[in-house]
């Protein structure tokens, strides 16, 4: 059985806590995790290679080498994963697609006389922020409409020392949109006053504003001081204007962050919800780039140490709240303890109430994103024009390719495998006409893709081009009753396969033995994502940023996800033909205890009480599908 050779015997790793790193054969840093037991986590790196998923396995053997280090606790060892991301910026890391900056609202709380400002510095010396908002004008406007509430600074620093000096207020004062004490309407304790209820309100949305400014709106109007009461009114306006732009949606004493979090195998989206004083105060947005395959609570942990990793005291709340709570939960709250300088935060899924309500929002957000990230090139016809130009140019062809198909083999440990075609025209996918083909018998991935390619180009010299007894129907190329769609009646200008250079040399080969090797071929390779000739020693490596690039990954992914999901078809085909042999269940209940359990592994795995739920399903019944499932595993 294959094994890498720079595998360490199970007895030279130690059980403690640790974080380790895998080193290619430059020192490259490739990878760093950590481990509550550095022994048990690295056996799963090391376990049977076919065993092991597929970009997991890719790392494993793109590495020389991997090494240790022992901390003292799961905090440390938290600690000092996110340090080493930092510093080596591994490529199978999870990394941050686009991170932006975001702008802030500042109160630069260490100056003599306090200012708001709009930055994207958050490393004022001393200064309170809030935010981030999704965009510069939201924080101007906010800063417009509570100025009229409480007139602080807004000057800069070098018109406010002007001004102190000459006796004259600064421009933004002269017009009445400074408040500070170079105005000479406020001292420098009467502004500091002002400064903190500002601070306050934005910290809360202290309704106590509210209240006071309507007492004193009715004992003006009462005295017939209406110029005094219109004053108020208009404050009054301006801070119901900044409640309405964030309504109130946990209780008025909360602060917290929820996490909403979308992700397919090769990106993740994220929408972080900033709430303070029950209010959404801000919004940040990011995506990820996932190399490895990644659970859920291990991209939560991730998400967490990113966002949190650079943030001040100040800007960490009491809690957080995400969909799946990570592994190491009690050892990421004692790490946000101690960056919010000692103070408790809670790390929490949210289940029920409001709460839960505003994550299905968050989470709504970050799959629109997601949907978004995906799709946003392909929506651009200059994009489009501009990949397949540079995909001519990298691979040496004649022309553009503007058919271009791709093949990708998906496999259940060896068994029940599959393969899909996928086709792109101009860039944009051609969903009528996927293709999908049952593999009967093979020895290995090449093998089959000897397969699939020759079947497919066989049909390039049939009389009748629009015959295919060979490809299976598919639910998105559908055949409609009575037609006879043309499924193979284009040639390709490009072949990809979804693999590396034995991949390449086997969809070669087949193109040779059919007659056809004038067509073009490549493969792109996951691992590195090279991009993979047939007759050529080394890869080609286009930029990360390339659009070409961008096409054959999505055909790649098309491809994969096309495989994966007539396979599950196949499985759930296979089970609901085995249960059918247990008497008393028909197609309705077999549909049905398919939906409850949502997978075939969850059916096989439950106990005849949980089948029970099901509704159709009786204790006899559901006693008796249980022994049948034990009996033909």
């Amino acid at each position: 059985m294959q094994r890498v050779p720079y595998r360490p015997k199970a007895g030279e790793i130690p059980t403690n806590p640790g974080v380790y790193r895998f080193r290619d054969a430059e020192g490259r840093v490739l990878y760093v995790g950590k481990a509550k037991s550095l022994r048990q986590r690295l056996s799963n790196y090391f376990a049977p290679l076919p065993s092991l998923h597929e970009r997991t396995r890719h790392m494993v053997l793109a590495a020389a080498s991997v090494e240790w280090t022992v901390v003292a606790s799961d905090v440390e060892a938290l600690q000092l994963e996110y340090m080493w991301i930092k510093e080596f910026d591994p490529p199978f890391n999870v990394r941050l697609r686009d991170d932006k900056s975001y702008p802030f609202m500042a109160i630069t709380l260490a100056d003599e006389a306090p200012r708001v400002t709009v930055t994207r510095n958050r490393r004022i010396k001393g200064a309170r922020y809030f935010g981030p908002y999704p965009k510069v004008w939201a924080v101007h406007e906010t800063i417009d409409l509570l100025i009229k509430v409480f007139p602080i600074r807004t000057c800069s620093d070098a018109s406010y020392k002007k001004a102190m000096q000459t006796g004259r207020p600064c421009f933004p004062g002269q017009i009445g949109r400074c408040g500070g004490p170079c105005s000479g309407r406020v001292t420098i304790e009467e502004h500091r006053r002002i400064v903190d209820d500002f601070v306050a309100f934005m910290a809360g949305g202290d309704r106590r504003f509210t209240t006071q400014l309507t007492a004193q709106m009715r004992e003006a109007s009462a005295a017939m001081d209406y110029e005094a009461a219109a004053k108020y009114r208009d404050k009054l306006t301006a801070i119901d204007s900044v409640l309405s732009r964030s309504a109130l949606v946990l209780g008025e004493d909360v602060d917290a962050d929820l996490f909403g979090i979308a992700q397919d195998e090769l990106a993740a989206t994220v929408q972080q919800f900033v709430v303070r004083g029950g209010r959404v105060r801000g919004v940040r947005a990011w995506t990820l780039e996932k190399e490895l395959d990644i659970s859920e609570p291990e991209l939560v942990d991730q998400v967490l140490q990113r966002s949190y990793g650079d943030a001040l005291p100040g800007e960490i709340p009491r809690r957080v709240y995400v969909e799946t709570l990570p592994e190491d939960a009690p050892e990421l709250e004692q790490w946000l303890r101690d960056r919010r300088g000692g103070r408790a935060v809670s790390v929490q899924v949210a289940q029920r109430g409001r709460k839960a309500d505003l994550m299905k929002t968050a989470v709504l957000n970050a799959q629109q994103a997601l949907m978004l990230y995906k799709t946003r090139r392909s929506s651009d016809y200059v994009s489009r024009s501009q990949s397949l130009t540079e995909l001519q140019e990298a691979l040496g062809l004649g022309e553009p390719p503007l058919r271009i198909e791709c093949f990708d083999v998906s496999h259940l440990a060896g068994t029940n495998v599959v393969a899909s075609m996928v086709v792109f025209e101009d860039g944009l996918p051609r969903k009528n006409q996927y293709r999908h083909f049952t593999i009967a018998e093979t020895t290995d991935d090449t093998d089959s893709i000897y397969q699939v390619i020759s079947r497919r180009v066989a049909h390039l010299d049939r009389a009748d081009p629009a015959r295919d007894d060979d490809a299976d129907t598919t639910d998105e190329g559908e055949e409609l009753a009575g037609t006879r769609p043309a499924r193979f009646a284009y040639r390709p200008q490009l072949l990809v396969v979804d693999g590396g250079q034995p991949q390449v040399e086997a969809a070669a080969r087949a193109l040779a033995d059919a007659g056809h090797p004038e067509i073009a071929l490549c493969g792109i390779a996951k691992r590195l994502e090279e991009v993979w000739l047939p007759g050529e020693e080394y890869p080609v490596i286009l930029p990360r940023t390339s659009e070409a690039l961008y096409l054959l990954q999505r055909l790649r992914d098309e491809a994969h996800r096309f495989a994966i999901s007539h396979q599950r078809r196949r499985r759930k085909r296979d089970i609901a033909s085995v249960l059918s042999e247990v008497p008393g269940l028909g197609p309705a209940r077999i549909q049905a205890l398919l939906r409850h359990f949502g997978s075939v592994a969850k059916l096989r795995g439950a106990t005849a009480e949980q089948m029970r739920e099901v509704s159709g399903v009786g204790p006899a019944l559901a006693s008796a599908i249980h022994a049948f499932l034990a009996a033909n595993p």
